[in-house]
């Protein structure tokens, strides 16, 4: 009896050590970012606020972003480098009280691993600056991508369509 104690025990203390090695978070690969400044430089040329979201991965209140309920046509930039990132087709209403999308412009997103918060989520980065966007969720319209980036509209400029 006692050994089948000692087993179950042995056993159980392994399998507890083998599920906090497969916790532990992985280190982050580094993200191919064309722009790079240090800190100091971005910010002499964000705002206090576009800094926090953009550098600090911050997060706009919900429903207090300026692009939350914005519908015109035309293309949202990064806030901090000019980078072409959403086209207004792929914007949506979501709810959530941020600005949400179900696509992307092609390279122009990068998807990283973040468990920040006791979460398991998906951070959107700009490609040029890596600068923070948002998250990337899978609830977003099924008819179309399935997708919702999740987007601070700190973090975005909007560039109206030019009329012909």
């Amino acid at each position: 009896m006692n050994k089948f104690i000692i087993i179950i025990s042995l056993t159980l203390f392994m399998g507890c050590q083998n599920t906090k090695n497969m916790n532990k978070k992985q280190p982050k690969k580094q993200p191919d970012i064309k722009i790079k400044k240090t800190d100091e430089e971005w910010e002499k040329i964000l705002t206090p606020q576009q800094f926090y979201i953009l550098r600090k991965k911050g997060t706009d209140l919900p429903g207090t972003g300026k692009y939350t309920y914005h519908f015109d046509d035309g293309v949202y930039r990064c806030a901090a480098c000019g980078a072409q990132l959403f086209k207004s087709d792929n914007k949506y209403e979501s709810h959530c009280g941020w600005p949400s999308f179900d696509d992307a412009i092609e390279g122009a997103i990068i998807f990283q691993p973040d468990y920040s918060h006791n979460m398991i989520r998906t951070e959107i980065i700009c490609a040029n600056c890596g600068g923070h966007l948002g998250h990337i969720f899978d609830d977003g319209p099924q008819e179309t991508t399935g997708k919702r980036y999740c987007v601070n509209s700190t973090s975005i400029e909007f560039e109206p369509k030019k009329e012909k």
